[in-house]
């Protein structure tokens, strides 16, 4: 593979860093992860976005979060046809194998995948409606979020739609069978959150009153 390169210098640098002070603080830690394997106690379904930092929110040590990243922290309807499905495949091995008791989906202020489907969905965005735009058809899974947040407030309809992106992901996990069957016994709780990332404020869904309240 020729066209792999070395590392930047820094990348290098902060690594050798790692290592010697965090990595040394924690190293019975995981050499223990190392033998005996992982048993999280949660998922989180996250971001990708660079400024959305965890499992370091919730102060975290190695081993506790099984974490799975993408575009606007989407999980995906179940669909038998699909050839392939990162998320989804996350989430059953998560659930199934690892036996997790929470599954946590994490959403945030300034989503660049919201926006575009916000744009997508308000006609200003060809190139993501475009058919080989992967990342279009993938934000398509968020296009309910539009017209359920149709009334509100130009200014506030961003994040309205963000918090609405959360609960499309919880409806839809609750597609597959193994979240179903888990949830109905009480062995896995689904949880909705949204983080404002200027403040460090962490919202949860309240099922009762249908908000999200800050924590």
């Amino acid at each position: 593979m020729r066209q792999a390169s070395p590392l930047p210098s820094d990348l290098v640098a902060r690594y050798r860093d790692w290592r010697a002070t965090r990595y040394e603080e924690k190293r019975g830690r995981y050499a223990q992860l190392a033998s005996e394997g992982q048993r999280p106690h949660a998922m989180v379904i996250s971001c990708c976005d660079s400024r959305v930092t965890l499992p370091e929110m919730f102060g975290a040590d190695p081993g506790e979060f099984f974490v799975h990243r993408n575009i606007a922290s989407i999980v995906p309807p179940h669909d038998p046809g699909a050839q392939r499905h990162c998320t989804s495949a996350a989430v059953e091995y998560a659930v199934s194998v690892l036996q997790v008791p929470h599954v946590l989906v994490i959403g945030h202020s300034g989503c660049g995948g919201v926006q575009g489907c916000h744009d997508m969905c308000a006609g200003l965005a060809p190139a993501l409606e475009a058919e080989g735009s992967m990342v279009g058809r993938w934000l398509d899974v968020l296009r309910p979020v539009y017209a359920r947040t149709i009334d509100v407030d130009p200014a506030l309809r961003l994040g309205a739609m963000e918090r609405a992106g959360v609960l499309i992901s919880l409806e839809n996990l609750l597609s597959y069978r193994f979240v179903q069957a888990p949830v109905a016994a009480g062995r896995l709780r689904l949880h909705g959150l949204w983080t404002d990332i200027a403040s460090g404020v962490l919202e949860e869904y309240d099922a009762t009153s249908g908000t999200f309240v800050p924590l």
